[in-house]
């Protein structure tokens, strides 16, 4: 090792972040093993690298004693007072014993160090640009597929896309471009490895935030997501300026925007429902298609219970339950949904205590984009 290459290694340190005194710890250590390993030395070697000039010595170190019992680890006190008066016993003495062909072990071990040096550290700047982007949506080129996930191309790294995060109706090959969010990024021993998710209801709020500037900008506020993907969600949103509406911000002129989203989705319908601090309210909106005539609600067990019209009633409760399910997802509350008939005939009526209006909507259902 020459001038040169220290130079070398101070432009990696400018280009790669990598600390120069640290690469040089590294390979000293590793020519240590080498030197071991090739010249059959005892343990107690100390390998030097110049700063300035690149030079490689090889120290064996001994420690001064009356009587050596080891002539690789021991050194007799005359001895060593003949190189230097003022050792004694107990001191350690350091000999140089750097072979005549070191430097050329020397250069490979250093090229090996500084490769694997330079990968870490690459490794790690990808590491902690992911890990600080956890929960975040990524663009991505679909690389392969197998029976277990997909493999997709996000700039600097290749994303996991597990089969258990994929949603039901995606049918991905190569070449696809897809948005996903990202689920965890975990240290691997071949590097980092980012996990991402198109079913997590992330997804789903950070497609509105790139779809709409209120969302953006903190005017409209997300309040909670409910989502069974490629299925069917619910998004509750709520406007801090009383005079932008959050339902139509999030749908766009001609519905733009929320179509732009069901299209990411693979045609996922969407309620975007309008959030409530009034507890009825909010329960009756989260129900959205269907239309709520009352609402009771239980505080101490967090249990609401809605009426709504006989023609309604399956579907307030949706297919398999779903809609009812997405909307205790929602709100937190468990919701008991009875027809107007069945409420009449167990006598409920008379304990409501909400009505809802008929012209009181508060949701929009996404439905209505698949309408012919």
């Amino acid at each position: 090792m020459n001038v040169e290459f220290m130079e070398a290694l101070e432009q990696l340190q400018k280009e790669k972040g990598i600390d120069k005194d640290t690469l040089l710890e590294a390979i000293e250590a590793a020519l240590i093993s080498g030197y071991k390993r090739n010249f059959n030395s005892a343990p107690n070697v100390r390998v030097e690298i110049g700063r300035e000039s690149g030079e490689v010595h090889v120290f064996a170190r001994k420690t001064v004693v009356e009587e050596p019992n080891n002539p690789h680890l021991d050194i007799s006190l005359d001895t060593a007072l003949d190189m230097d008066p003022h050792y004694q016993l107990g001191d350690v003495v350091e000999i140089e014993v750097t072979p005549r062909d070191f430097g050329r072990i020397a250069a490979q071990t250093a090229k090996q160090v500084v490769t694997q040096k330079i990968r870490e550290a690459e490794r790690s700047i990808i590491y902690h640009k992911f890990v600080d982007r956890e929960s975040d949506i990524v663009n991505g080129v679909v690389q392969r597929v197998d029976g277990r996930a997909a493999y997709v191309d996000v700039g600097e790294t290749e994303a996991v896309l597990p089969l258990s995060e994929q949603m039901p109706t995606d049918r991905l090959k190569p070449g696809d471009r897809i948005k996903a969010y990202i689920a965890r990024v975990e240290r691997t021993s071949k590097g980092p490895q980012v996990v991402v998710s198109r079913t997590h209801p992330g997804l789903l709020k950070r497609l509105f935030e790139l779809e709409v500037p209120e969302i953006y900008d903190g005017v409209v506020e997300i309040k909670s997501v409910a989502r069974e993907a490629g299925y069917r969600s619910k998004i509750a949103v709520h406007s801090r300026n009383p005079e932008v509406d959050p339902i139509g911000a999030c749908v766009g002129a001609r519905g733009l925007r929320v179509q732009a989203v069901v299209n990411e989705l693979s045609g996922e319908k969407i309620d975007i429902i309008k959030w409530s601090d009034d507890a009825q309210e909010w329960v009756g909106n989260s129900l959205s298609p269907a239309k709520v005539v009352n609402v009771q609600i239980l505080e101490p067990n967090k249990v609401a219970r809605a009426i709504v019209p006989d023609y309604q009633l399956s579907l307030a409760i949706g297919k398999e339950g779903q809609n009812a399910r997405l909307a205790a997802k929602l709100t937190g509350w468990k919701i008991d949904i009875k027809s107007e008939t069945q409420a009449a005939e167990l006598g409920m009526f008379g304990r409501l205590t909400v009505d809802m209006e008929e012209e009181d909507v508060g949701t929009l259902s996404s439905d209505w984009l698949h309408e012919p």
